[in-house]
């Protein structure tokens, strides 16, 4: 097996040689080489200790020097460098209480959390692969590092975490290493928010989300995000679906923005459209009422919806701007398109430019979990809507108050008075605008004010 190590982490590595210490690439680095991937980062492992490393390189940053890692930085670009270690007790099943330094490589590989990533590498000694970590690449298996209850112990997240490389790379889960994460399932809600919300949104944006359902059948679900797992067992009994609400959610969010490769959305908006599926219905279990037609029914869940999902995205300390856009995608997730170009111009002037995209793409994915013999319909009205949007943003129409082509200057110019009345003109001009593009000239515009 050819391994490629860029040069700048081979120099590091020579010349820690060169001054008698041990030095190898560790982890993830060394797991994705073996997948044929070109790990985005590049850590090193060593026997040197931190003050040993700052004498052999120049220049260096004390990054997290009571962790024993040292960033070493050639030219523009910065390599951690760490020293073997030894973690000490784990007392909140989150960090050991202290780290210590060893010369020993293998003590240092036996705390790591799993198999594929407690492999280390060089190009003069190959691959040191003490757990038989190159195997279980080899049969695409999640397996801990020596006993599965300790290493969840000692830190919970490594729960997620199982269950995250499963979905990143498609692989199972060793069948000790599935019960003991059972077992300690209830560990995680000592682990902070913020970890949980980055395990969570890599598993989502992975290519196989589909994970959520090993996230629901362990109980994760159940201490992250518990308002999921009655979404799994509630029935739709409705025309347009043939799953529950949790299985209905997991294909739309497997659906939406694609593979990753792919590159259909920004990464951002990729997080942004996988949070919107997985909340999107999250409150159709409270909002059931059995109609005439003796069929389920869920009036509100759009509303209700955005706003438990913005208590769920505040709880996990999401930014201001995730929030905001899953939430309004979430609201509006259900419209109606009125398949005419004043119809669209008004969802556009509602919805907002910037979110049309974007709400296209969930209505598509929404509508791909339903039922398949009603799917072609809705794909030939989204298909429409699409189009007739499309025409509308080459026509460069206006549908908002920025795209007027007057505005409360020209207004105050022409002898109105500046205050609420005013913001009502230049709604009302907006929706003569919205009915007929033509009107969208400062003359005409000015005279319709007047009338009004």
């Amino acid at each position: 097996m050819e391994i490629q190590i860029p040069d700048k982490v081979n120099y590091i590595i020579d010349t820690l040689n060169q001054h008698g210490f041990e030095a190898y690439v560790v982890g993830g680095c060394v797991r994705d080489m073996v997948l044929g991937r070109f790990p985005e980062d590049w850590d090193i492992t060593t026997s040197a200790n931190p003050s040993e490393v700052k004498q052999i390189f120049r220049r260096t940053i004390d990054t997290g020097i009571q962790h024993g890692t040292v960033t070493v930085l050639l030219e523009q670009e910065h390599f951690e460098v760490t020293t073997y270690r030894l973690d000490g007790v784990y007392e909140d099943n989150r960090r050991p209480k202290e780290v210590s330094f060893t010369a020993n490589l293998a003590e240092d590989l036996k705390r790591r959390d799993f198999t594929i990533n407690a492999m280390a590498y060089n190009k003069k000694e190959g691959f040191i692969d003490l757990f038989g970590g190159l195997e279980d690449l080899k049969n695409r298996l999640i397996r801990c590092v020596g006993r599965a209850e300790e290493r969840f112990e000692e830190d919970a997240l490594r729960i997620m975490r199982a269950v995250r490389f499963s979905a990143q790379l498609d692989f199972a889960i060793e069948s000790d290493t599935l019960m003991a994460l059972k077992a300690k399932v209830k560990l995680l809600s000592k682990i902070s928010v913020e970890r949980i919300r980055e395990e969570l949104t890599k598993l989502l944006i992975s290519d196989h989300p589909d994970r959520l359902r090993l996230l629901y059948d362990t109980g994760i679900t159940g201490v992250v995000i518990p308002e999921f797992d009655k979404a799994m067992v509630t029935e739709q009994n409705n025309i347009h679906h043939i799953y529950t609400v949790g299985e209905h959610t997991i294909r739309a969010v497997c659906e939406v923005a694609g593979k990753q490769e792919e590159e259909l959305f920004l990464p951002k908006e990729r997080t942004i459209l996988r949070w919107t599926m997985l909340l999107h219905d999250i409150e159709k279990p409270n909002t059931i009422s059995v109609g005439k037609d003796g069929q389920n029914h869920f009036y509100g869940h759009q509303e209700k919806g955005a706003n438990k999902a913005k208590k769920i995205l505040r709880r996990l300390k999401f930014d201001n701007d995730t929030i905001n856009a899953v939430v309004h995608l979430i609201r509006w997730h259900d419209y109606r398109f009125v398949l005419t170009p004043v119809g669209m111009r008004r969802a556009a002037s509602k919805i907002g430019k910037e979110y049309m995209e974007l709400l296209f793409e969930v209505n598509r994915a929404d509508n791909s979990a339903k039922n398949p013999e009603l799917i072609m319909d809705m794909y030939e009205t989204l298909a429409m809507a699409k189009n007739i949007y499309k025409e509308i943003q080459e026509k460069q129409q206006c549908i908002s108050l920025k795209e007027l082509n007057i505005n409360g200057k020209d207004l105050i110019a022409a002898g109105f008075k500046p205050g609420k009345e005013m913001g009502e003109i230049l709604k009302s001009l907006l929706d003569a605008v919205i009915e007929n593009p033509n009107l969208n000239q400062k003359e005409k515009l000015l005279e319709l004010a007047k009338k009004s």
